[in-house]
């Protein structure tokens, strides 16, 4: 069963930082791009980072440039998204998505894989 389960989020205040997982199950998770996008009450699903199957190239939102970073473990099937310097403005349901189709993926048209989310809850 193909599965991208994430975990981590929570409340936290405004300046505090949180560590979000996405484990990966039932798929070749070492072949994939993987990716973060968040969704904000009434907004659109948007792109947060993405790093390439390897681990190398990672690639950020301006809105989140420098204050976040995403690194996978391959051996344990696993990406995560550490998020620093967190502000209201950051709160949203976090996903972890995973492609095959594009080494440096940037939409969510380019996904095929899709977590449930975790919910982001950040105070000022």
């Amino acid at each position: 069963q193909v599965q991208l389960v994430e975990s981590g989020g929570g409340l936290v205040q405004g300046g505090g930082s949180l560590r979000l997982s996405c484990a990966a199950s039932g798929f070749t998770f070492s072949s994939y791009t993987m990716g973060w996008f968040r969704q904000a009450p009434g907004k659109e699903r948007e792109f947060v980072g993405t790093i390439t199957w390897r681990g190398g190239s990672p690639y950020y939102a301006d809105s989140v440039k420098g204050r976040c970073t995403i690194s996978r473990d391959n051996a344990k099937n696993t990406v995560y998204l550490q998020m620093n310097s967190l502000k209201p403005e950051d709160t949203a349901v976090y996903y972890c998505a995973a492609t095959r189709r594009s080494w440096l993926a940037t939409t969510r048209d380019e996904y095929d894989l899709w977590g449930q989310g975790t919910q982001v809850t950040v105070s000022s």
